[in-house]
Order: structure tokens, then C-alpha cells, then sequence
């Protein structure tokens, strides 16, 4: 199930259906499914927004990658987000594409950072290969304000953990499209910070990545099962959200839910639009609502 984006009127924000078949989220915009964003607000500690592959690029569609209609896709989620003020906002990677320049990579970056850092709460940026594929990842950094491509934080009574997996086999990072995009790994520096860090949290745990920690195929990272190690071992973490393939996907691994959300610039117009909320709740339970192709989840701890 996904929300559709509705005209309505002469309705509340807490307005639904008896059977709670629908929920609004103001006043122009309906949910169609049940993914009471607003119930048990008392107990939820923390909200987040979720976006991921946005491409943007100043260019020419390609296939189903629709590179500039990302600040169309973009505005509407930043549309939903001013109403239900997450606390923060998570981009899982891919915020541009590549460009034909330095030059015009870095106006790139520009452009679709503007709107992005001007959505509510706090910003968060996961690396993504597109992001290095013409820039370093200190060009990129530098560009989106952020210090380092891993680290980790605490909201809300969570702890948060955002990944790097823009290394090589060899150990080299990504940087100007020294990279086959099916090589993504995390180097064992960073696998020992993560079993530090989830050693040292007191809070149940959530991990964002850009590459896919759960499968073996081109989207995955190298060392997936290696890592999954270090998240099972710690008993903290709760999911893992990530992007990289494009499409909805769920999969549950030793209690952990590896979710995979769409892509914002995949399709033309506002219907193949893609992007979440995610309520996290006293003892771990996290609701995503989905809005347009993105699937909605709902997991009790």
C-alpha cells in the first residue's frame, strides 16, 4: 500500500474514515491506508524524513531517469514534510548525478541542495557512488556542509548510525569515477568504528546506507554479511534504511528489517514521485508512511 497524494476540503488534519481506512495529513493531502501517522503521538520519540537517488543534473532525461523533474518531486516532499515537521531529514544517497563538467557538477549540487537544506529538521546525507563520480568526497562534504561520510548521533531517545560504503575492494574511496559502482565496500576501519560506536550506545539503534546491506547481487556491498555481523551481534539495532536499487524491498534478517526505498528520480510527473516518513516509537516501534510509489511499513518491536 502507498499514499496517494489527494485533493480534499472542508476536512481537519485528524480527519478519517471510521474503519481508519484514511488517513489526512492536512489539508490538501490524503493517505490511503492506515498508517496513523498521528496516533499515539504521546509515544512517538522521534520523526523522520526519508528521500533517496535523487539524480538531480542539469540534463536531458535518460531512460526512466528524469534528472531535472527531481525539484518538481522534491518540492512536493518538502510540501509534506513543512506539515509534519520531522525532526530530521535523511537523504540516502545519489543527491546528483553525474555531470559533464567540475564546473557544472558543483552548480548541480548547488541547486538541489538549496532546496533540500531548506527542508524542516535537522539534515543528514549518506554518501552515494553518483555523488563521487565527478567530485571528491571533500568536494561533495564541503558542498553539502557536512564533516565526515560516517558518523553516528543520538534523537529522541535513538541512536543513529550513517554508513560509507564508497570504498573499493582495495580500500581506496570513491572519488571522480575511479569506481565500478558494483564495487562497494566498507573498509574494516570503519566496520570496527560501527562495533565501537553500537558498543557504546545506550539507545536502541537505526543505520542508514546507500548501498544495499542485504543482498549479494550488483547493489549490494561486498562485505554486507560482515557487517550484518557487527548489527546482529550488538542485539541494538532495529532496521536499516537504505537505497541504491531503485525500488520498494523488505527484507528481515536476524530481527533486523533491511528496507529498501524507491527512487525519486525514476518516471515522469508527480505519480512516479517517492518519498517516506518514519515515526519511531517508544520500545522501537517504526511506522513509514509512503507517499506515491513508496510502500508503507509498520513493525512492533
Amino acid at each position: 500500500m502507498r499514499h496517494e497524494i489527494l485533493p480534499v476540503c472542508r476536512l481537519t488534519r485528524r480527519s478519517f474514515l471510521q474503519d481508519g481506512s484514511l488517513l489526512l495529513l492536512g489539508a490538501g493531502v490524503a493517505l490511503s491506508q492506515p498508517a496513523a501517522l498521528f496516533s499515539d503521538d504521546a509515544q512517538r520519540r522521534v520523526r523522520i524524513g526519508l528521500v533517496t537517488a535523487l539524480h538531480y543534473a542539469d540534463k536531458p532525461p535518460a531512460g526512466s531517469r528524469h534528472y531535472r523533474e527531481t525539484l518538481a518531486k522534491l518540492a512536493e516532499a518538502a510540501e509534506q514534510f513543512t506539515k509534519e515537521k520531522p525532526d530530521l531529514v535523511v537523504e540516502l544517497g545519489d543527491l546528483i548525478d553525474s555531470a559533464s563538467s567540475l564546473e557544472a557538477e558543483k552548480q548541480n549540487v548547488a541547486r538541489i541542495n538549496k532546496e533540500f537544506a531548506a527542508l524542516p529538521g535537522k539534515k543528514h546525507y549518506v554518501l552515494g557512488n553518483h555523488c563521487v563520480h565527478t567530485l571528491t568526497k571533500d568536494e561533495f562534504l564541503g558542498a553539502v556542509g557536512q564533516k565526515s561520510a560516517h558518523y553516528s548521533f543520538n534523537a529522541g531517545d535513538f541512536h543513529f548510525v550513517v554508513l560509507d560504503a564508497c570504498f573499493r575492494s582495495d580500500g581506496e574511496p570513491y572519488a571522480r569515477g575511479n569506481f565500478k559502482w558494483t564495487d562497494a565496500n566498507i573498509p574494516n576501519e570503519q566496520v570496527e568504528w560501527l562495533r565501537a560506536d553500537l558498543k557504546a550506545a545506550t539507545n536502541q539503534s537505526i543505520v542508514f546506507a546507500h548501498q544495499r546491506l542485504d543482498v549479494k547481487n550488483d547493489h549490494g556491498i561486498k562485505n554486507a554479511e560482515q557487517v550484518r555481523k557487527v548489527l546482529q551481534e550488538s542485539g541494538k539495532v532495529l532496521a536499516v534504511f537504505q537505497g541504491h536499487s531503485h525500488k520498494n524491498d523488505l527484507k528481515d534478517i536476524s530481527g533486523i528489517h533491511y528496507c529498501t526505498l524507491v527512487a525519486m528520480v525514476e518516471g515522469s510527473g508527480a505519480e512516479n514521485n517517492g518519498y517516506s516518513m518514519v515515526d519511531v516509537f517508544d520500545k522501537g516501534t517504526i511506522r513509514l508512511a509512503g507517499f506515491r510509489k513508496q510502500n508503507n511499513y509498520d513493525w512492533k518491536n
